[in-house]
């Protein structure tokens, strides 16, 4: 990497790190480190919001995602702004009411000390684990550039974090993410602009996008109901509407967020505003990857996107090959797959280029052959690709074959020019440290707050928020560092939530809207449900995970009822 690529990534991330030090420095009292100071306007709490959200794995996975299976993630955040008007005009004021730090302070107010641990517990573990994971994504980056250790890359990159997020609690993290952002939505942008430009002597935008359309690319849409499909419009909005009801209404690291507006007004406009930006920026993104799969139409894509795993496997492997080619256990040794791909890429390039010529003259007989003969090539393409990655599988145990989450990050540091490279990579570090910061000072306030209650005076519950913030870290550190890379990065983030927000935003819904409902109902329901989640997922029952953001509240509203009824009827059934 040249070195002002150095000097932008390392300056972008040395000066953000260095601002939320110095500007929080003097953050002592609850208020301002757990709230903030409740200083922030609506456009504070709305990038706050978003860059929570948008973790580096959003700029690592979703590129990939548009890449490889086009738009249709999109409709993942179709349920979005409607669960923002629900959150914006029942939580928000009820939060602001009853003036608690976290959103589980208030489930003790409203049922009993014991449903709030629960929930709590749960908030814990599922965002514990997933706090490991925005670790892990970003350090793929570092390890890739640096030819470090991964857990050794994942150590710098928490290290950067828990510093100024120790020093200032939510006060830093909200000041340090109008600056991240500004980095992410700059990164984006001149992103689009380059893979437009580089493509220019091809094609123009318009025709990019007809041939990714031709291909399927652009397919935003899927109406089945099929319960087996990950994403479709239904999912998007039924299940979607309920993971981000309980991301955004119940999960701290993002309740803190909007905790820290002046008033519940400032907080709610903050909301309303990130549903209206979320979508298009999340279809941005997505539609960066379709272009990256444009752009290698026309050039020579790598045949393993890991450019590690293809280092290691140069090395001689003499004793699993033999003649012409051929692995000793029959299939193709790797040299040989990566001659076939570098001729059938030719193939490709040739073939999106009769595509495109037979659209400009729109003879519709030339265009069906001309698409037919590219998906083929594209098919053979594919194929190639997981004879590889079975190659890496057989001779490399110790490595990581799926390579999915490094198509984006492969393109930039191959094609990108200099300066822009650093600036695309502070993107993926800003995003991953704005992330992981909110999740560590959540964690670290729900701890104390809701799980300890240590007490004390304020500076006290200041101490002890951050050696919590500390030690919540040290834990994601450790699990960032047994994670190994799952099929996609960004689903896996998806499908962790899944396990638990559904429970937990049952438990909500009961406190919100059904007052005749108490503690012992609703605690027995809420673990019912868990189990039942558990063992849907774990035993392989056939269902998309976005529908246990529907089944796991359905469960606990239910069986709250249920129990509630025949808890009271038995009281009124006692002799007096």
């Amino acid at each position: 990497m040249h070195w002002l690529d150095w000097l932008i990534l390392l300056g972008t991330l040395g000066f953000i790190v260095g601002y939320g030090v110095w500007r929080t420095r003097r953050t002592h009292t609850m208020e301002g480190y757990l709230r903030g100071d409740n200083e922030d306007r609506w456009w504070a709490v709305m990038l706050s919001v978003m860059a929570t959200q948008a973790s580096a794995i959003t700029f690592l996975s979703t590129p990939g995602q548009g890449f490889l299976e086009g738009l249709g993630f999109v409709q993942f955040y179709f349920g979005l702004p409607l669960a923002m008007i629900v959150i914006g005009w029942v939580f928000i004021p009820l939060y602001y009411k009853w003036n608690v730090y976290t959103a589980y302070e208030f489930i003790g107010k409203r049922f009993d000390q014991r449903t709030r641990l629960l929930t709590a517990a749960l908030f814990l573990i599922q965002r514990g684990l997933s706090t490991g994971i925005t670790i892990y994504a970003p350090s793929i980056v570092l390890s890739k550039v640096l030819h470090w250790p991964l857990g050794w890359t994942c150590v710098f990159i928490g290290a950067l974090v828990i510093l100024y997020t120790t020093t200032g609690g939510a006060k830093a993290v909200g000041v340090t993410h109008k600056q991240q952002m500004a980095v992410m939505f700059a990164g984006l942008f001149v992103a689009f602009g380059l893979i437009v430009w580089e493509l220019r002597g091809t094609v123009s935008f318009g025709e990019s996008l007809r041939l990714a359309g031709a291909l399927g690319k652009l397919d935003v849409i899927d109406t089945s109901w099929d319960p087996n499909t990950k994403y479709t419009l239904w999912s998007g909005l039924i299940g979607g509407f309920f993971l981000q009801l309980s991301y955004f209404g119940t999960d701290q690291s993002q309740v803190q967020r909007y905790l820290s507006g002046q008033t519940a007004q400032q907080a709610r406009s903050g909301l309303l505003m990130n549903g209206l930006v979320k979508i298009p920026m999340q279809f941005f993104i997505l539609l960066i990857g379709v272009m990256v799969f444009v752009f290698y139409l026309f050039h020579s894509a790598p045949v393993h996107w890991n450019a590690a795993n293809v280092e290691a496997m140069k090395v001689p492997h003499a004793e699993m090959r033999g003649a012409h080619g051929i692995a000793v256990d029959g299939h193709l040794s790797t040299e040989a797959i990566t001659a076939m791909h570098a001729q059938n890429s030719k193939t490709i390039e040739d073939a999106a280029v009769a595509l495109v010529t037979a659209q400009r003259a729109e003879k519709d007989g030339n265009i069906l052959g001309a698409e037919e003969f590219l998906q083929q090539a594209l098919d053979r393409d594919n194929s190639l690709r997981t004879e590889y990655t079975d190659a890496v599988t057989n001779q490399l145990p110790a490595a990581e074959p799926n390579d999915k989450d490094y198509i984006f990050i492969s393109f930039i540091m191959d094609h990108m020019p200099v300066g822009v490279v650093g600036l695309l990579l502070a993107m993926i570090f800003c995003a991953g440290m704005g992330s992981t910061s909110s999740q560590l000072s959540a964690l670290a306030t729900t701890a104390v707050v809701d799980i300890l209650r240590t007490g004390g005076t304020g500076e006290q519950q200041v101490v002890a928020t951050k050696w919590a913030t500390v030690v919540f870290g040290i834990l994601a550190l450790s699990f960032a560092a047994v994670f190994s890379l799952f099929e996609n990065l960004i689903q896996a983030v998806n499908i962790l939530g899944s396990l638990f927000y559904g429970t937990i935003l049952g438990i909500f819904l009961v406190a919100f809207f059904l007052k005749r409902v108490q503690g012992t109902a609703v605690f027995i329901a809420a673990l019912i449900s868990q189990a039942a989640i558990l063992y849907i997922h774990f035993t392989g029952i056939e269902i998309a995970f976005l529908w246990y953001n529907l089944i796991a509240p359905a469960i606990v509203v239910a069986l709250a009822l249920g129990l509630q009824f025949v808890v009271t009827n038995a009281a009124r059934m006692e002799p007096e």
